[in-house]
């Protein structure tokens, strides 16, 4: 009886995928963020029209961002210095595929301006760089390229994998759909098309689309050049024919996220009142089958919940760190707001004094979602044996009351967020605090990552995370989204999880996890203390702090970002190795940041080398905002991923 229930269970859901992608063909949200193709381009410049081309370049990158999230394409010139050859002059590009949604367009653009960053413009010959994801296109150089249809840089991409089927049909099939890609485009006043073509067994998707820069008749003479050249990929699975001025695609899978009517043969309409009657029948099998599902899935979740709290049950009776309900309650005034020291994503803390007079803070878990037996699993069985100065102790927990309660050491001081928050308060953190705090945090990320026994990645370093005791030092606090880092592996794919503005991009982009991403982090953090300017997420200043240290780095006037509360008063020299360390730490390739036990090694001595930093991602506010909304939407699916701000930790998507 079970076995034939759990068939039918499986044919039930076959069906409902089934009907719902060949009747419905809804739209999925999917940046395509896979590159294509990433062409460098080399010039020769004179050395003092390079360095000011670099300054444009890094303005370029800045300018583009808005215009891609108020219009999904975007053209900058910048053109400032005083070469009177106007070599230094940088022309920029970049635009979606119009099939992409306004979050996936942002979300695809900042991976895209990340990695174009491969062409940096501070070699001798490097003057220019087009960088081709599946689902955007960002090109800049030194000469006006719009209106260009075609140039010698131009690519053709095919595929490793040949068609296995019929491929004369299939070759047939292509050709016709390109052809008619080009002619077709040319008849939309936004030069972009999608559509299939079928028979013989197979069916070829493809896409066309003009860049916003070029006119009708440069469109026309790119698009027909592409569909000569395309052909050259026959019999691969997928080719593309990037351009100056156009971008085609063609595959065996449907790759586009529209629904359009493009150019499909075969198919045909079917009759409103045949698709009304499967969609009710599907409507119906599908209620019914959801309610089967979701009773399980909640089965099968309170059986999940029961275990670890039975695993960590065992644990605390072992360690001797169980603290009475009633003992925490009244410690805590019952929990009154005059107690409060903060709230976060996953509970409040309050201070609280215990009956032998020592001071605690008591954190109490919300209970609004199942993540939190997840946060409360890994702040006792993660942290339990880890002891370090610069991190803050647990000293217990109670799991026997009507909620979960942690204790730990209580730290005066309160956060470094609450001091540099501040004007009057951020004059009480001098360059000797604030260097000393530095240190501290950096000692503490190398005890964790290599030293423990455990090696952890906190995963939400920040300046609310980061707690300061009576002398001012640092303790990281909240290893709620704390995880366990094998020995044996290179990265682990897990749920996104931290706070927006400090999270590196391979992991905000691609969900790969290693202790690299709390390196990027400490080195924002890093950068925040020293300036006391803000990621610009938190900030109504549209260039982040790290762009900014870049700039001032990159013209040499990096003692100018410095905080002007300390009002001069800091070792130039110490100063400016420690802003550089935090741009090493920051760097946009995980392989170039170096490992905190290093970290500390550069900061404590001085005759330690500092290598070039390379640039620091553009990950502007625009497209964090984008990743919120796409946050949002997921969680609105179901999906489960972890996103923070500064002071709120909310727990919500799945990574890609």
């Amino acid at each position: 009886m079970r076995a034939q229930a759990r068939s039918t269970w499986r044919q039930g859901l076959l069906f409902v995928a089934v009907a719902i992608a060949a009747l419905t063909a809804p739209s999925v949200s999917d940046p395509r963020t896979s590159q294509a193709a990433l062409i460098c381009t080399n010039h020769t410049a004179a050395a003092a029209a390079r360095s000011v081309f670099i300054a444009n370049f890094l303005s370029a990158m800045d300018a583009v961002t808005p215009q891609i999230s108020s219009r999904q394409y975007a053209r900058v010139v910048v053109s400032g210095g005083s070469s009177p050859t106007n070599a230094s002059a940088v022309y920029a590009f970049g635009q979606c595929l119009k099939d992409l949604s306004k979050s996936d367009c942002e979300l695809c653009f900042a991976t895209c301006k990340t990695e174009i960053l491969k062409c940096l413009p501070f070699q001798k010959t490097t003057r220019g760089g087009r960088n081709f994801l599946d689902g955007c296109y960002l090109r800049y150089d030194e000469y006006e390229f719009f209106g260009e249809a075609l140039s010698q840089d131009d690519r053709v991409i095919c595929s490793n994998q040949e068609f296995t089927g019929n491929t004369s049909a299939f070759a047939e099939n292509t050709k016709k759909l390109v052809k008619k890609l080009s002619v077709e485009a040319l008849r939309n006043d936004d030069g972009f098309l999608v559509g299939s073509v079928g028979g013989g067994n197979s069916t070829v998707y493809g896409l066309a689309q003009c860049w916003e820069f070029v006119n009708r008749s440069s469109c026309q003479k790119c698009l027909l050049n592409a569909t000569t050249a395309i052909d050259s990929c026959i019999p691969k699975q997928e080719g593309r024919v990037l351009n100056s001025g156009c971008y085609m695609r063609y595959s065996t899978s449907r790759f586009y996220n529209n629904s359009g009517t493009g150019t499909g043969e075969g198919g045909g309409r079917q009759p409103a009142i045949i698709v009304a009657f499967v969609l009710s029948a599907v409507a119906i099998v599908m209620v019914s089958l959801l309610i089967i599902f979701f009773g399980k899935r909640k089965i099968a979740q309170r059986r999940k919940v029961r275990k670890q709290l039975g695993a960590l049950a065992a644990t605390v009776r072992k360690s001797n760190l169980t603290f009475k309900y009633e003992t925490l309650e009244k410690a805590t005034n019952f929990f009154s707001e005059k107690n409060k020291l903060g709230q976060g994503g996953s509970g409040s803390v309050f201070k609280g004094i215990l009956p032998d007079g020592r001071s605690v803070a008591v954190k109490r878990l919300f209970y609004n979602t199942r993540q939190w037996v997840d946060q409360f699993f890994n702040e006792i069985n993660l942290i339990i044996g880890v002891e370090h100065k610069n991190l803050v102790k647990l000293l217990g927990c109670s799991i026997t009351g009507p909620e979960s309660l942690l204790v730990y050491e209580y730290v005066p001081n309160n956060s470094l967020h609450h001091f540099l928050s501040d004007d009057v308060k951020a004059k009480l953190l001098s360059w000797r605090i604030r260097y000393n705090i530095i240190v501290g945090t950096a000692e503490g990320l190398a005890y964790l990552h290599e030293e423990s026994q455990l090696r952890i990645i906190h995963r939400d370093i920040k300046l609310s995370n980061i707690l300061l005791d009576e002398q001012f030092a640092a303790k990281i606090a909240d290893f709620g989204l704390a995880r366990l880092f094998p020995e044996d592996k290179t990265h682990i794919s897990t749920r996104v999880a931290g706070t927006l503005g400090y999270m590196a991009p391979e992991y905000l982009v691609r969900g790969q996890l290693t202790e690299k991403a709390d390196v990027f982090s400490f080195g924002v953090l890093l950068v925040e203390i020293i300036t006391r300017k803000r990621t610009s997420l938190q900030s109504q200043n549209p260039i982040s702090s790290l762009q900014m240290v870049w700039n001032l780095y990159k013209s040499n006037r990096l003692l100018e970002a410095i905080d002007a509360t300390l009002e001069g008063k800091f070792p130039e020299e110490t100063a400016s190795r420690v802003l550089q360390i935090g741009l090493l730490c920051a760097q946009a390739s995980a392989e170039l940041r170096p490992a905190m036990s290093l970290v500390v090694r550069m900061l404590k001595d001085d005759d330690s080398a500092i290598p070039s930093p390379t640039q620091p991602p553009f990950l502007s506010s625009s497209a964090q905002i984008a990743l919120t909304e796409k946050v949002k939407t997921d969680s609105r699916q179901g999906t489960s991923n972890h996103s923070s701000y500064n002071s709120t930790t909310i727990t919500l998507l799945e990574a890609r």
